[in-house]
This record gives structure tokens, sequence and C-alpha cells, in this order.
């Protein structure tokens, strides 16, 4: 029987001797030893195994080899290969090593026959100190139960050192996580049977005392007020410690952009330290003692207050850009976002301001923005004011807003209207991804209801619904298919006095490829307006080659029009490349549009839904 109650130790020589070894063997850097081949006869996992561990194949090179080291590295293999197959479940193997002088260069041949492997046996998970509570609900009590199915290393399975360590780790990551954050492992042991080729598992895991979180506390503001940390804080004294909640209440902090860095964790240090200084016992009986609520304990280091920012850019959607920005994270107690944009095709001025979220999780801002643009023969220019309201979380986010713009529009340079509108939106975006920044599974969809009903401030009455989502599908470890599609619709008596805005047009980088920045619409004269109605769909098939590279081969379709008859998919086509950038992917694709029978470059970054 052999006992395993850690990691294996890899080695195949005594201590002194392969510190000397190493010592020996430590080169000059223009020197060159003995050269010589070594050549593993096993089967594959464990041929790269031994590649990458074996003295043998570590050393081969070394500018201080010589034959008499080389032969100590041959007598020391055998015992080496036996310490390594075993991490990999394999504790009966057949190992020789032989020197072969014959040819001009030495060669080490090593032959391994693994033998049967050893597999899993009798597991004896024992959980100490998960009683249940008096008064708790049985839903709410801890899933001991599941703890047990959760754990990894199954009956029958290759017994493997890197298996058992993870497993262990993985049954106290669960624990820690929740409740207990004072679990810890007071046994493991892994008992060996070589001869019958099982492993005896035993884990003992003590919870240590439940835990809850106290009142909140915060360290290093300065400027800003107090309510924008406790207003966005959902965690109540008297919640079970739980470490998600930490990372989400860190998470919506670092979101503000009041901090450069901020630090949120359950003060156990506190707790520990008031119950010594009270002199009730020693810190190991308190180690087994019932503990007071955890103080939540928030340390920022505040983001300078003011910020100006400037940068150059190209969009193969509006052209060259230049842009400006100044932000304040305390005007009149308030967030001011302001920013000058300035492309070949669009130019933009605009100012907001957020208010703190409120404790109930509201997000207000309100701002003033003008834009004007010259987009495929129409120019429009447009003022607005807008207030909005936000809430929710990033698996579903809400907004209602309502906007007063006035717009002039000109066609072929003659001017062609001017309307006004006051128009109330709502807004939903649902999100079930497998990663916000790199999704690769899951889908998203966003709707919007909205439009000018009254007539107050508004020469148009319409009502308006747009729907868009994105499906992501992985089909194997190295490929993945994107689904895209987007609906628009618009009912108004009269199209004109309708802001352009508020219009469909499609074609562009996150819409039909092959064409240019919404080309697709309908036509008057020489000039592209927008329609009453919108489809697109686009389906993307994806190869990554290497993690953070890859290539995709895509098809887009759709248009915009005033009918339903009006819309002709127009499609495009191509292929293009992929990069996990640290910012977010960034996607070039060459499309062909098939109605305009041109090629057009794409770029874009990031993904933005």
């Amino acid at each position: 029987m052999t006992k395993v109650s850690g990691r294996l130790a890899i080695a195949g020589i005594s201590a002194g001797v392969l510190a000397a070894l190493l010592a020996a063997l430590a080169p000059p850097a223009a020197a060159q030893g003995l050269q010589y081949e070594v050549h593993i006869d096993a089967p594959g996992a464990l041929t790269e195994l031994l590649e990458q561990n074996l003295d043998l194949v570590r050393f081969r090179g070394n500018a201080r080899m010589d034959r008499e080291q080389l032969l100590r590295l041959v007598r020391a293999a055998p015992a080496q290969v036996k310490t390594l197959v075993a991490t990999d479940g394999y504790y009966s193997p057949v190992v020789s090593a032989r020197l072969d002088r014959d040819g001009d260069t030495p060669r080490v041949e090593v032959s391994v026959q693994p033998g049967e492997p050893v597999r899993v046996g009798e597991i004896d998970l024992v959980l100490q100190g998960f009683a249940p509570v008096p008064g708790l609900a049985a839903d709410q009590q801890f899933d001991t139960a599941a703890l047990k199915a959760g754990w990894t290393l199954k009956r029958g399975q290759v017994f493997r050192q890197t298996d058992w360590e993870q497993a262990k780790r993985g049954l106290l990551r669960q624990v820690v996580q929740t409740r207990y954050p004072r679990a810890q492992l007071t046994d493991s042991q892994a008992t060996v049977d070589p001869d019958n080729h099982l492993a005896a598992l035993r884990v003992v895991l003590d919870s240590g005392p439940e835990l809850r979180f106290g009142e909140l506390r915060i360290e290093g503001l300065k400027r800003y007020p107090a309510g924008i940390i406790r207003n966005l804080n959902q965690i109540h004294p008297g919640d079970y410690y739980s470490e998600a909640a930490l990372q989400s209440y860190q998470s919506r902090l670092q979101d503000t952009g009041y901090f450069a860095s901020v630090e949120v964790s359950a003060d156990m240090g506190a707790v520990l330290n008031e119950q010594l200084e009270a002199g009730a016992a020693t810190p190991a009986q308190n180690a087994d003692a019932a503990m007071a609520p955890l103080p939540l304990l928030v340390r920022v280091t505040e983001n300078k207050r003011r910020n100006v920012s400037a940068g150059l850019g190209f969009s193969t959607n509006t052209g060259n850009r230049a842009s400006l920005s100044y932000d304040d994270l305390s005007v009149f107690g308030l967030r001011m976002k302001s920013a000058l944009t300035l492309e070949t095709k669009k130019q933009t001025a605009r100012s907001d301001f957020y208010f703190p979220t409120t404790a109930d999780g509201y997000n207000d801002s309100f701002g003033a923005s003008f834009e004007r643009s010259d987009i495929s023969g129409e120019v429009t220019s447009v003022a607005s004011v807008a207030g909005k309201r936000a809430w929710g979380t990033p698996l579903l986010e809400r907004s209602l807003s309502l906007e007063l713009l006035t717009e002039t529009k000109t066609l072929d340079g003659v001017p062609s209207s001017t309307s006004k509108s006051l128009p109330l939106t709502y807004g939903v975006t649902w999100r079930k991804l497998d990663n916000l920044l790199f999704p690769t599974k899951g889908y998203a969809l966003n709707a919007q209801l909205g439009g000018a009903l009254l007539p107050i401030l508004t020469d148009q009455a319409f009502v308006r619904g747009y729907a868009r989502t994105v499906w992501y599908r992985p089909l194997t470890t190295s490929t993945n298919l994107i689904l895209r599609g987007e609906l628009g619709a618009l009912a108004s008596r009269d199209k004109n006095g309708v802001p352009a805005v508020y219009l469909f047009r499609a074609g562009g980088d996150q819409s039909v490829r092959g064409y240019a920045f919404q080309e697709l619409g309908v036509r008057e004269g020489a000039a592209i307006t927008g329609g009453r109605y919108l489809a697109t769909a686009s389906a993307e098939f994806q190869y990554w080659f290497k993690p953070t590279y890859g290539a995709a081969l895509f098809y887009d379709a759709g248009n915009a029009g005033d009918t339903f008859n009006a819309l002709h998919p127009k499609s495009g086509y191509g292929a293009g490349g992929r990069w996990k950038s640290p910012v977010g992917p960034i996607n070039v694709d060459v499309a062909y549009g098939h109605a305009v029978r041109k090629y057009r470059l794409h770029f874009s970054l990031g993904f933005t839904f």
C-alpha cells in the first residue's frame, strides 16, 4: 500500500545528488557540452509528460554535459520515470534506460510499459460542521448532498495526481465561496494499492463557523459623496457570506468611473481582533466559536476629478475621426461627460450629466447634443435634449428615455424639411452569454418600443418598434457559429416630419457587409433616405487556429424600405480575420456586395449590444 497525503514529489535520484548535478550542469553561455539524443518509447500522453520533465531531456545540450554525467542521468532515469508516470496513474510500470554508443552521436533509449492504471475505488468524503440552521427553510439550508455529488474525481476514473489535487481544491472552493469562508481540509489521503490497481480516497472537510455580513465600512473616500458607494450596495446586514456578492459589488463600483481602484471584502480580521481583545478565549478556541457579523469593507482610491483626452482614428463606416473629451466627476454633485467628435461623414458634440445611482438601483441622466451627418446624399442636422432612466443588471437592462429634438434635412444640396419631435422610448436588453467581452455561447436580445403620440412639440405622430438579436453556438473547441438579425417597423400617417434618426437604413460594419454605411434604404433622386421597415440577417462561421487568432466566413442579407414589398434583400458575403485583443475582439472583413458588384473592407472593434 502507498499513502499519498499531498502532492507527489517528482524525483528520481536523491536530493543531494540532484543538487550537485544541477550545480555541475550550470553552464557558461559560450561552452558546448556532449551532444546526445533521447528516444522515449511510451504511450503518447506519457511521452509528452516525460519529454517535458525527464532530466535526460531537460539537460540535453547543456554546455557542461560530459560522458560521466550522462551515465549518471541514464542510471537515475528509471526511478525518475516511475515517479513521473505515477502522477498520471501508473504505479507498476516496467521501465528501462540504456545508452547506445555505436553511432557518431550517443543515443539514450528509454522504454516504458505503463501497465494497468490505478483507478479510484472507495471514496470517503467526511463533511464536518454543516449543521442545519433551526427555523431556516429546507431550500435555504446548505446543500451537503449537492456538495458530495459535485466531487469531480469519480469512482472508476484513473487516479491522476493533478485530478486529485483539482478535486480537493474544487470541493473547498465550493464551500469557502458561500457561508463558510473559514472552511479547511483537515485531512486528505489517497491510499494506493498497486496490486489491485485501486486508490481509496479520504477527504475530511471542516466547515468552520457560518458567517454573515455586517455593516458597511468605507475607507479612502475624500471628494465624492458616500451615497455613490452605499446606493450600489445590494448586500444587507445579516446576509450569508458570498464571494460572488462581493465581486459583483466591486464590479459595480469600478464601473462608476469615480475610482482608480476598488477593493470589496469581508473584514474578518477586525472581528478576530475584537474577539482576542475581549480576552474571552485563545485564538484556537475563537476559531471554533461562532463569529460576529463580518463588516463589509470597501477600500477605494479616487480618480482625479477632471480628465481631458484626445484621439485620432478611422472607421470604415464614417471615415477619419478626431475626438476630444472632457470629464468632470463632480459638477454640483453630478458626473459630467462631454465630447466633440469630428468624422468624415458625421460630426457630433454632446454633454451628459449623470446622477449617482439611487438606493433603488436607478441610474438617471440628462444631456444635450448636436449632430450633423452627410450619408448617401442625405445631410441632417439634429439638436436634442434628453433625459433617461436606466436600471437592471448586465443580464437584464431596462431604460426609459424622453427626447426633444429638432432636425433639418437636406437632399442633394436642396433644403428638404425641418421637423421637431418629442418621442418617449422604452428599451430592454437580455443577455445570456458565457462571456460579456468574448462571447462564444448564448444570446443577446435588444428590443425598443416608443414614439411620439401626443401633438406636443411634435410635427408628425408615430410609433416605432425595433429588435435585434445575436446568437452564439460553439460547434467544436475551435469553431463556432454566429447568427444575427434585425427587424424594425414605423407606423405614421406621413413619413415626412418623422426625424431621420427614427427611420431605418442598412449597410455597414454591423449590418449588411459589402455595402457602405447606411447605403441601403429608400432612394430619393441621387440620395438614400430612411424607410419605414427594416430586416437584416447574418450567418458567420469562425475557426480559431490559435486561442486568440481566427478566421471567419460570413453571409449577410437585408434591406430597408417604405413597404414590405420593397424589402428585397441585398446580399453581401466574404471572409475575415479575428483577433481577441486586450480591449475586445477586433474584426477585419473583406465583403462583396452582390447588388453593387464591389468589394469593401470592414473593420470593427468589440462586441457591442
